[in-house]
């Protein structure tokens, strides 16, 4: 689709802001009409606008990628102007519930987002069917509730053991109660399920259209595969490994001599006038300097092809101590995407998936992604002792600075404290935001 049309049709929707306590304004045009006098068209612009919301908080500088960067040293932000970016990210003891960036963007638009999702849930049935049929119901069922499970997973993947609300479709002013991580992650995979029977009774294309970051998954069918994908991670996630493999088999992992390691599914940006930019190329984001030390060699001087194709070498700076002079070249143009879920990270939950169960499709995945994306030789010394920090080295340089897999995967595993540096700490979840904390005091 056109970039600028999308951008159109997504300046219709205008978005809800505040917690999930606090849905704001529901006199806009698309959403107050959806609830009043629904119809196919406001359900389609509130549809499309969820991928605007979703991506709202995961490019810019204080957002997704960029803080669980830096938590999990894969990353610097270097801006003398806001110094907290180091000194509370790396050097407090605790981080600051009210700072905005730690303590609300992270929080307040996810939960914006479902909040939608459930207002345009609870009008689908009361959109006429001649205009809207029962298929497209529940192809924007299947969509609503796969893209609610992705807020969800941002908001638990940095709250953690401080668990989230999942209860949330309350009416103002009634507060959900805060549950455990575990009682989040059974929500998600619920939600993605019956996003599955949904996508499955639906028709042929869905009844909006999607932005370029879902490029042959833009239909019922081939979104389901998307979704399972979602499946698997949150699965591998929650330690549920049969269960992980299962949803792979309905993915779109693909493992033969000539796969695409990139294809997947993106948010995407651009830079027409009113859509949003990726600000992840901004010149204050440094690479930590570990990822070059920690790289192999494909041959004497010559480092891992992720390395060489992801960072590059700058000029040093200094702030408070910290100093780089790696800066990274995968997000080079305010509209490059930022994957949401690729091929190659299939293929290393797969790998993770089987280390319990068959240790030699885990290292024949692995060697595969080792040669493919690194071109590196195989490792022919893997066994039960050394291949979790093997595939955890490889998934560090595959999903490099994508979206905080280092980060969660070293918490996942206990192994935080392989992320210490002299005077340093090492976060391991985001508190609960202080106006969230205020409400329910």
């Amino acid at each position: 689709m056109n970039p600028r049309t999308f951008t159109a049709i997504l300046l219709s929707v205008v978005l809800l802001a505040g917690c999930e306590s606090d849905v704001g304004d529901l006199n806009n045009p698309q959403l107050g009409d959806l609830q009043s006098n629904p119809t196919a068209a406001a359900a389609a612009s509130v549809a499309t606008g969820l991928l605007v919301g979703t991506r709202k908080y995961i490019a810019p500088r204080n957002g997704y990628v960029s803080l669980l960067g830096v938590l999990g040293r894969e990353s610097y932000d270097l801006d003398n102007g806001d110094p907290r970016f180091v000194t509370e990210l790396l050097f407090a003891t605790n981080l600051d519930p009210g700072t905005p960036a730690i303590g609300g963007n992270l929080w307040t638009q996810p939960y914006a987002n479902i909040r939608n999702a459930n207002i345009l849930l609870a009008a689908l049935p009361k959109v006429p069917v001649l205009t809207l049929s029962d298929a497209d119901k529940e192809a924007t069922r299947g969509f609503a509730k796969t893209i609610q499970s992705l807020d969800f997973l941002q908001v638990i993947n940095t709250r953690d053991t401080n668990g989230a609300p999942i209860q949330v479709d309350l009416p103002v002013g009634q507060l959900a109660p805060i549950v455990s991580k575990a009682e989040v992650f059974a929500r998600i995979a619920e939600l993605l399920d019956e996003a599955q029977t949904h996508l499955g009774a639906a028709g042929a294309k869905f009844p909006f259209p999607l932005s370029r970051g879902f490029t042959g998954f833009d239909t019922p069918a081939t979104f389901l595969k998307f979704n399972r994908a979602l499946k698997a991670r949150v699965e591998v996630y929650r330690g549920n490994f049969a269960s992980a493999l299962t949803a792979l088999q309905g993915s779109f992992l693909d493992d033969g001599p000539t796969s695409d390691l990139k294809l997947g599914v993106y948010h995407s940006f651009s830079t027409a006038s009113g859509d949003i930019t990726n600000g992840l190329d901004d010149p204050l984001i440094y690479a930590h300097p570990s990822i070059k030390t920690d790289a192999e060699e494909k041959s004497p001087g010559v480092l891992d092809d992720r390395y060489t194709s992801k960072i590059k070498t700058v000029t040093p700076k200094t702030l408070q101590g910290v100093t780089s002079d790696l800066a990274f070249t995968i997000y080079d143009k305010p509209d490059t995407s930022v994957p949401i879920i690729r091929n190659e990270e299939l293929i290393l939950l797969r790998a993770e998936a089987n280390i319990q169960s068959d240790i030699s499709a885990a290292i024949t995945d692995i060697n595969y992604i080792r040669r493919r994306s690194g071109g590196l030789q195989d490792n022919t010394g893997l066994n039960t002792g050394n291949i979790l920090d093997e595939l955890l080295k490889q998934k560090r340089y595959s999903l490099l600075f994508e979206g905080g897999h280092r980060w969660i995967d070293m918490r996942r595993y206990g192994k935080l404290s392989a992320l210490q540096e002299p005077g340093t700490v090492v976060h391991s979840a985001f508190p609960i935001p202080l106006a969230e904390q205020d409400a329910r005091r």
